[in-house]
């Protein structure tokens, strides 16, 4: 493949070291004492070297080697500096913690000796020495590599350009797939009717849908598999994105899995398990992205398809018209350009919903339509790099830098074009993203949450870090980055989530400004031999079992990692994903001095890391754990942001020294049915902004009462359990009317109570979500403003509401009642 080069997103690492030399919890914990001398040097010296750094890009861009070198040497300095300053401000908490108490609880001094005020001095300058001293060579070598200063942004041209970013962006007001759906209406209608068509066949059609990466042809894939007709038609549908998944066994799995029926043996092997579940249904099965050639494999997945019922169908997706000959298909369907759905993509992505559209600026789009090679993917790239651009100068240039598409390049210059447009904080989010395996779909929510964890989004006074966030993933969605964006729910657990897809393309040029850094591995670690090829710098690393679809971003031929290779490298590791269970495997993870994000899936018999090599980490996610208790000395992770123990079916208590933990902004409690109190003083995790289940208990000096919940600022979904130990008096106290970002609400009761506490909780009316189980009530009067209304039984409830008309429920759109035994109908 043709090199491409995408500029490294430096810049934001520079400025969170800034940040934090400048942080005032230094001062104010006296943390620094003896170093500051050092602190006001390195502080002088920081501006100096952000100054250069787009200079810099711009010549590694150019394939000047030494401002690529020195680029590369001032991340690894940047990361280190950045560590030693997330140690200076962990003992300023540590400190903090100290003075409020909590040493007196478990002596935590002991757990870390460094901690003697002169043994850090000493430990803290030497290293802040070394700092020092690689700065002052970089910035040496920075004017002797004449790299020129850029002026800074203005603050008013800051201001405008943060008005622009924030604005409603176009990919939820622009949708492409419904311009792709009047664009190839033609085509689509032929497809479908190729596959209805043969409802009498009793041989296996098969429709291959073919054409070149990024001209949509998953979307047309999309738009048939959609079509009303189909969905009726075919008793099974299923869709399985193949790309480099060339075994045989491993796609049969894949097949089985995404199918909703789970009554199939799964003792059996992969394609015996296929054959069973096609038998005798009339089936839909679409393969995306096949890019295997080999007619035996084909013949042998042949073989079970074979056993489905009369008219059953497959629709594949490929760029080589060679993968329609191996599968024996009469005829292909190639996706072609469409002009004039390209000029209307771009134009809808560069315009928005302006009505005034200046003419010179349209007349240059049909050039523009020239450059997109007939991609889909890259007319809305382009489209999306023109929308700040309101010059015909300014649309000039950004046309002769996409000219340079060959039949060797595709569409990639244009693709890097896009990236390379991007702000800096923007590329470094959209280039962590390179840790997913191809095809992963990504937790959009989780996603942003580990862009906080390690330090990507920016802080600005005005939102918080999630707002920020999101609106850094609505960008970047707008831009085409992020696709198939979806919300997925779980009725067990009354849960949704957003989740997203990124092109095969567009990971390939994350790939290249991540210099790749990410790893991401299969099969159990302990069990490969070493890989020479991980790379040293790997800063991310996601670790599957091969049956979760992981693949090699960096390294396609390798097959796992052992745990001493691992080892060698821990020391920089910042993210881990462990994304099954990995037993005993993960001992080296002792050795992750370095991690801000650690997924990890514990069974009852596995171990947590000790707590003293996690003091940086800001993100924990033991969702679907067999713990049953998490240990008391978690209390010091005081960096620690979000901890999520969903579907922790075993947990039956939290740690009592939670309120220690001050930085913690999101806790995730729900799916946890042992679960039977909440820790004691809840209510200083003022930072809180998300907690997903409340369990009351008696009162006592154990546990939280639902008071507790008064001064946190909640948002999203809560839900409130054992409700029949709750008073009116702490259900007022609550204070669940001024959490107006509460979106949703579930009350839930043991057993069966007649307490009139529902009354004194007074959700905001902006509420659009009510859940409520077991309520022993006659009366709800809280449901005038809802969307959504899920009642449970509630044996004793006569009436919704007193009076109720029609016009009560003005926006209701769902109503649920189940056993609801007295209800006046």
């Amino acid at each position: 493949m043709v090199e491409v080069v995408a500029t490294m997103a430096i810049r934001p690492l520079v400025s969170k070291l800034m940040n934090k030399a400048s942080s005032s919890l230094l001062d104010q914990y006296n943390v620094m004492e003896g170093m500051e001398k050092q602190h006001k040097i390195l502080k002088r010296k920081l501006p100096a070297i952000l100054d250069v750094i787009i200079d810099a890009e711009e010549q590694a861009s150019a394939h000047r080697e030494g401002a690529k070198a020195w680029l590369q040497e001032l991340k690894t300095v940047a990361y280190e500096a950045n560590q030693v300053f997330d140690e200076f401000k962990y003992e300023a908490l540590r400190r903090q913690a100290k003075k409020k108490g909590h040493h007196t609880k478990h002596g935590f001094d002991r757990l870390f000796p460094s901690h003697n005020r002169i043994v850090f001095r000493y430990k803290m300058g030497r290293k802040l020495s070394m700092i020092l001293q690689e700065i002052s060579v970089l910035i040496a070598e920075m004017h002797d590599f004449g790299l020129r200063q850029t002026l800074p942004v203005s603050s008013q041209l800051r201001q405008k350009l943060m008005s622009k970013q924030w604005r409603k962006t176009d990919y939820v007001i622009i949708d492409p797939q419904e311009i792709a759906s009047r664009s190839r209406d033609k085509v689509k209608k032929n497809i479908v009717d190729a596959l209805l068509g043969e409802a009498s066949n009793a041989d296996l059609t098969v429709v291959p849908i073919v054409g070149t990466g990024g001209l949509g042809k998953t979307t047309l894939a999309q738009l048939v598999y959609n079509e009303p007709e189909i969905q009726k038609h075919f008793q099974l549908l299923l869709w399985v994105c193949v790309s480099d998944n060339s075994d045989v066994n491993s796609l049969a799995k894949s097949i089985v899995e995404a199918s909703p029926k789970k009554n199939v043996d799964t003792d059996k092997p992969p394609l015996d398990r296929l054959q069973e579940l096609v038998s005798r249904q009339r089936y839909l099965l679409v393969l995306d992205d096949v890019w295997n050639r080999e007619d035996h494999k084909w013949e042998k997945l042949k073989v079970c398809l074979q056993h489905g019922g009369t008219g059953s169908a497959v629709l594949t997706t490929a760029r080589d018209k060679r993968v329609a000959e191996v599968m024996g298909a009469d005829r292909a369907y190639n996706v072609n350009a469409l002009d004039d759905y390209l000029k209307e993509l771009i134009e809808a992505k560069a315009f928005g919903w302006e009505k005034e559209k200046p003419d010179e600026l349209v007349k240059m789009v049909d050039e523009i339509v020239k450059s997109c090679c007939g991609s889909p993917l890259a007319a809305a790239a382009l489209g999306s790099v023109l929308r700040n651009k309101t010059s015909v100068e300014e649309w000039k240039d950004v046309l002769s830098r996409s000219s340079i598409c060959t039949e060797e390049t595709g569409i990639l210059p244009i693709l890097m074009l896009s990236y390379n447009d991007l702000p800096s904080h923007m590329k470094q989010c959209f280039a962590f993203c390179v840790v997913f395996p191809r095809n992963y779909r990504i937790d959009v929510e989780k996603l942003i949450q580990l862009w906080i964890a390690n330090g990507f989004i920016p802080e600005y006074k005005e939102y918080t870090l999630e707002i920020t966030g999101q609106h850094i993933f609505n960008e970047l969605a707008s831009r085409s980055f992020f696709l198939d964006i979806e919300e997925h729910k779980t009725v067990w657990e009354n849960y949704s989530r957003i989740t997203c897809k990124i092109h095969d393309l567009l990971l390939d040029i994350a790939l290249s400004a991540m210099e790749k850094q990410p790893a991401d591995v299969t099969e159990e670690p302990s069990q490969i031999e070493c890989l020479p090829a991980f790379p040293d710098t790997a800063r991310h690393l996601f670790l599957a079992r091969e049956e979760t679809d992981g693949i090699f971003l960096s390294h396609e031929e390798t097959k796992g990692i052992s745990n001493e290779f691992v080892e060698k490298r821990s020391a920089v590791i910042r993210t881990l994903i462990c994304d099954s269970f990995m037993g005993r495997s993960l001992q080296h993870m002792t050795k992750y001095s370095s991690l801000h994000a650690l997924k990890l899936h514990i069974g009852r018999e596995s171990f947590l890391p000790k707590r003293k090599y996690l003091r940086y980490l800001r993100y924990l996610d033991l969702s679907g754990s067999f713990i049953i208790a998490l240990p008391e000395d978690i209390s010091i992770l005081y960096n620690l942001q979000m901890l999520d123990l969903s579907n922790c079916r075993f947990l039956d208590r939290l740690p009592r020294q939670m309120k220690y933990m001050t930085s913690l902004r999101h806790l995730y409690t729900h799916g946890c049915p042992e679960l039977k109190s909440m820790p004691p003083e809840l209510g200083k995790l003022t930072k809180l902004q998300t907690l997903t289940c409340f369990v009351a208990a008696v009162a006592g000096p154990d546990c939280s009462d639902v008071a507790e919940l008064q001064h946190l600022n909640l948002g999203g979904r809560l839900e409130l359990c054992q409700l029949e130990n709750v008073t009116s008096g702490e259900a007022r106290v609550a204070s669940l009317g001024n959490k107006k970002d509460l979106r949703e609400l579930t009350f839930r009761w043991t057993s069966l109570c007649d307490s009139m506490v529902l009354n004194y909780f007074e959700p905001h009316c902006g509420l659009q979500v009510l859940r409520i189980y077991s309520y022993g009530g006659e009366c709800i009067g809280m449901l005038q403003n809802m969307v959504e209304i899920h009642l449970f039984h509630c044996a004793k409830l006569q009436f919704l509401v007193r009076c109720s008309t029609f016009s009560t429920f003005p926006k209701l759109k769902q109503l649920t009642l189940e056993h609801l035994l007295d209800l006046d109908r």
